[in-house]
């Protein structure tokens, strides 16, 4: 083998066409020596946690009881990022073309998957998942009648290497009254290819992965989940519904069902390769909901694992942190190999399937 061809994916740069910024690739790194900490999975948890502040009759930090539920909960967060009581009446900074400020309001919620406290998405049966997902779509239909609502964020930080509070299965809800910075900046890379293209951003996205079929580790009539071309974090996945909706608001149940079985099959995936509850941050980007016309944007949902291999963590450092430019240590197709390769049936935790 010549010296090119072992070099072949390795120091490439590719371009982000939402992110619109170049990632760097430099697949040998992650063979390199590591020193550092080394990560490992949770030590196994019962079904109830007495001081688990999200199982079936515990109390709350902020003096409020669970009910005791046996599907799936949800409440106003007890320490809510915003808040309706945002006050709206801020002082000046004395700097008004510099500094600026303004309230920070909306509505912050979690949501409990499952009333057992050792389950994850991944675990639980399919109905269940597509349960979830429909709950989703009626928080979204919620807050899309709420005046004072502009944008709706649906995250989960599954893990204690995420930095999550709780083990218990759980996702949140922020609903505000501004735009994340993600989605405005999807929002200016969409328009910015339809005024150059003449096209659809998401759709040439879905169309370049089908049509490479590499990088699809999950798909359905409905859902198609790949690492893209262009991710930044090892194991990177996103999911997208093939039919395009703005927000989840607009999705039919059949096409819920189908995006939360692509879903939890990725998530399967991810759990049999490292042998463990594999640790991620999801979210699901939706277009905003105060009125605008977003027909362009298509949501999808974006998991981003810590670990680039087996007890070694991704770490944002110099050139990241410091620098700006995202420094990937391996290469997607490589990853995609690896979940693709997965018999998704030979599942060791059938027992916890048991509930419907």
């Amino acid at each position: 083998m010549t010296v090119a061809q072992k070099n072949t994916g390795k120091w490439e740069q590719r371009w982000h066409p939402l992110r619109q910024e170049w990632v760097v690739y430099s697949a040998h790194r992650n063979a390199r020596p590591w020193h550092g900490v080394s990560e490992t999975g949770a030590a196994p948890v019962p079904d109830y946690a007495p001081e688990c502040y999200l199982c079936p009759g515990n109390p709350r930090s902020g003096g409020a009881v669970n009910p005791h539920y046996d599907g799936i909960f949800i409440f106003d967060n007890d320490h809510p990022v915003v808040s309706e009581k945002a006050p709206h009446r801020l002082p000046p900074t004395g700097h008004p073309d510099l500094y600026l400020r303004r309230p920070a309001s909306g509505i912050a919620r979690v949501v409990c998957y499952d009333p057992r406290h050792n389950v994850t998405l991944s675990d639980i049966a399919p109905k269940k998942v597509a349960r979830v997902f429909l709950a989703w779509r009626e928080q979204m239909q919620e807050f899309i009648r709420n005046p004072g609502i502009r944008f709706v964020l649906i995250f989960e930080n599954k893990g204690e290497m995420t930095g999550t509070s709780s083990s218990h299965p759980h996702c949140q809800i922020y609903a505000t009254n501004f735009t994340f910075k993600n989605i405005e900046q999807e929002l200016r890379a969409a328009a910015d290819y339809r005024r150059e293209q003449n096209r659809n951003l998401f759709a040439d996205i879905i169309a370049a992965e089908q049509e490479d079929a590499r990088r699809i580790v999950a798909e359905n009539e409905h859902a198609v989940a790949f690492v893209p071309f262009f991710a930044r974090y090892a194991y990177e996945a996103w999911i997208f519904p093939k039919k395009r909706h703005a927000t989840l608001a607009s999705m039919a149940d059949e096409e819920l069902h189908g995006l939360a079985a692509v879903f939890r099959e990725l998530t399967r995936r991810y759990d049999l390769l490292f042998r463990m509850s594999f640790p991620y941050v999801m979210a699901v980007h939706q277009a905003p909901v105060h009125g605008g016309n977003y027909s362009d944007y298509h949501l999808h949902l974006v998991l981003l694992p810590p670990l680039r291999q087996p007890g070694i963590r991704k770490f944002l450092a110099g050139p990241e942190i410091g620098g700006g430019n995202f420094m990937a240590d391996t290469m997607p197709e490589d990853k995609a190999a690896e979940l693709r390769a997965i018999e998704v049936t030979a599942w060791p935790n059938h027992s916890l399937e048991a509930g419907v």
